[in-house]
């Protein structure tokens, strides 16, 4: 593989050791550790005294993006890579996309915030949802070794203004969505916008655009082989959807056909996320038919919309954690419910603090009943953050419960006969960011114990 490292942890020997300025960590501290490990060189910023050759540039970080795109992008573009950018519903389009590709017999692997999946081997945690050019490349690498047709890959827009994708050519990509989410980095909605729009220089083939979002005409007059899709879109045009027993019934139509299908995802938005897969897959080639028949064979990723039987209601885990991610999942649930929905929610610390009082007005207007409680508090007081998000609550159908178990047990307490309770903001996570540390919490496990101890 690649014999660039840039964790001196990580080097054998023969490998060429990059040294990176991080925000918190220097590179340039642990070199002499890469050389102990079997460096035989390094490359710097500047002098430094040590026993192998050294490479002095003004920016190591760029040194590597330009090496690896250099010198990987033919091999890494030899394999269908396909994209999906925007706010919300990346993981469960790009989850479902690899489903399907692999159930029609393409294999696919996928790279996002839920891990790096390769079929039939155990998933490998990322640190982010589109990860550094170095492990990226690396990623789709291991997939063409093991012989994968496609890889599936989240693009967020951090990757894409801090080239972390740069050299990757995509076969075809799309939009789900915009909302605001991210301005603590890209001050602007506006800013946010063009990050994501930067995927269209690396795109080969169509971009897949959801026509009922704010900003699709933004997109149009960018790029010239644009599909759409939604109640607006005309290449996959949604005509109508209604909750089954376990899932969906969409019917949508093509400028040929109309087409129904039941999937396994319930609400709204998955109804997007899921002619969101159908479109990209239908644009590599394949049939809606085909992709209609195994559709019954795919499902949403842990911690997406993912639902527990609780006494006589139900648990629902969700990832949400953006102002329009929660009141989508809260409207989904309050628009059918035969019961209550209680929503349990928080906002992560180190973060947009724009957005927590906006949360805070959505989910105290929408829900039945909210308990509000820490998400990933990371360096911030938990006690602030709250105080940012009660700053929007003007009703007092809520409570504050700072201790994330604690809350998940209070909630599963309140359940009554067809009563909901949501779970928002931490989704597949298995851990909570207190300071710089991650305490094992899975939302998941919490209510499974809950249900073991109330049996």
């Amino acid at each position: 593989m690649i014999n660039i490292k840039i964790d001196s942890r990580k080097v054998k020997p023969g490998d060429t050791f990059v040294a990176l300025k991080g925000t918190t960590v220097d590179g340039h501290d642990f070199i002499n550790q890469a050389i102990n490990n079997g460096a035989i060189k390094v490359i710097v910023e500047h002098d430094v005294d040590c026993q192998v050759p050294k490479e002095i540039v003004e920016d190591t970080n760029k040194w590597l993006t330009d090496y690896i795109s250099t010198t990987y992008s033919k091999e890494a573009n030899s394999i269908n890579l396909i994209a999906v950018t925007g706010t919300n519903g990346k993981t469960t389009t790009a989850y479902l996309t690899y489903q399907i590709l692999n159930k029609l017999g393409s294999k696919t692997a996928y790279i996002g915030t839920i891990g790096f999946y390769l079929p039939g081997e155990e998933v490998v945690e990322i640190p982010n949802t589109t990860p550094n050019i170095l492990d990226l490349y690396e990623l789709i690498l291991t997939a063409k070794e093991k012989g994968c047709q496609n890889v599936m890959m989240e693009v967020s827009s951090h990757a894409l203004h801090q080239e972390r994708v740069k050299g990757l050519s995509f076969k075809v990509a799309a939009f789900t969505n915009l909302t605001q989410d991210h301005l603590d980095y890209h001050k602007t909605m506006e800013n946010y916008l063009q990050a994501k729009q930067l995927i269209l220089k690396q795109l080969e083939g169509p971009m897949i655009i959801n026509m009922d979002d704010q900003y699709a005409p933004s997109w149009l007059d960018k790029y010239s082989n644009i599909k759409t899709f939604g109640l607006k879109g005309e290449d996959y045009k949604i005509i109508s959807y209604r909750d089954t027993e376990h899932g969906t019934h969409i019917k949508f139509s093509t400028p040929e056909k109309e087409y129904e299908v039941n999937t396994n995802l319930r609400s709204t938005f998955n109804v997007y996320n899921y002619l969101t897969s159908l479109s990209l897959v239908n644009s590599l080639g394949y049939s809606i038919e085909k992709i209609i028949d195994i559709t019954k064979e795919v499902y949403p990723p842990k911690g997406r919309c993912e639902q527990i039987k609780v006494k006589d209601g139900e648990a629902v885990i969700d990832y949400a954690h953006t102002p329009d991610a929660v009141e989508k999942i809260v409207k989904a649930f309050t628009e059918n419910k035969k019961g209550r929905v209680i929503t349990l929610v928080g906002c992560g610390g180190d973060r947009d603090p724009k957005k927590r009082p906006i949360m805070g007005r959505i989910a105290s207007e929408n829900s039945d009943y909210v308990i509000f409680t820490s998400d990933n508090p990371r360096t911030e007081d938990p006690k602030c953050i709250m105080d940012d998000i009660l700053a929007g609550v003007k009703t007092n159908n809520y409570e504050v419960e700072l201790d994330r178990r604690e809350a998940i047990k209070k909630a599963l307490d309140m359940i009554q006969k067809n009563d909901v309770v949501l779970i928002l903001g931490k989704g597949h996570e298995d851990y909570q960011i207190l300071g710089h540390e991650k305490v094992h919490l899975d939302d998941a496990e919490e209510v499974r114990k809950y249900i073991d101890t109330h049996k």
